[in-house]
């Protein structure tokens, strides 16, 4: 039996204020298999956020344990996460964090050259994918110069250059239109299953749950309910 490339254990997070603490999740626990892609629903307010950056090793839980492809990264340290998420995780924001002075080929590039994997072939790449999400001719335009749905593709771009093993995406069509944000909710799908990754979407728009292979709810920071058959699925998708 394949082991999960994402699996918490009894996961919670809290932020503590001035006489006062939130509960932002609370005791969760799942596993993504590889080849899976998985969506995070909920109401606003929810946890999904902050799940996402928990599994990114951008936050570290208050209790609980992160195992993200074999690693536990809710043990490692800042520069050991550092290092693990430009190797390991692809990570989509709702705000793209272009760097404004780069190109949209350079910022694409950029993720290569951190890694120390920049050469030739893997410009190549980085131009590949940049056409793949239709932007063959906005290759060395700046990120001014762009829509917001061209600015989140180039971020898509970005996130899945250096081949990881995790990809993870809050709200990544929320800048696109109906017909672009299919293309792109289905080329992370692709992108998960033919590389036999792990992959989770924080999605508001149930439409695009149609190329999920299980949907997790989460409300007040609890998972309360995994659909895991097309049938269930496709009724959640008929209420959006």
């Amino acid at each position: 039996m394949k082991q999960p490339i994402i699996e918490t254990s009894s996961v919670t997070k809290i932020y503590r204020g001035a006489g006062s603490s939130v509960i932002a999740v609370d005791n969760a626990s799942l596993a993504v298999y590889p080849g899976e892609f998985v969506a995070l629903v909920g109401p606003s307010g929810s946890g999904k956020t902050t799940m996402l950056a928990m599994l990114a090793a951008l936050l570290e839980p208050s209790e609980g344990q992160i195992c993200i492809d074999g690693h536990l990264i809710s043990k490692m340290s800042e520069p050991e996460r550092v290092k693990f998420r430009r190797q390991r995780i692809g990570f989509t924001f709702q705000s793209n964090n272009l760097l404004p002075y780069l190109t949209v080929l350079e910022n694409v590039e950029l993720m290569l050259r951190l890694n120390g994997r920049y050469n030739r072939e893997a410009r190549q790449q980085a131009i590949q994918s940049l056409i793949r999400l239709g932007l063959e001719d906005r290759l060395h335009s700046l990120p001014n110069q762009l829509s917001g749905g061209q600015r989140q593709r180039v971020a898509i771009a970005r996130s899945m250059i250096h081949n990881p093993s995790v990809i993870l995406a809050d709200e990544p069509t929320a800048n696109l239109d109906t017909e672009r944000a299919y293309q792109v909710t289905q080329l992370f799908a692709d992108l998960v299953h033919e590389n036999d990754r792990a992959g989770i979407m924080v999605t508001h728009d149930l439409r695009m749950c149609k190329y999920v292979d299980r949907i997790i709810q989460i409300e007040d920071g609890q998972i309360v309910a995994e659909l895991k058959t097309r049938q269930e699925i496709e009724a959640l998708i008929s209420c959006a």
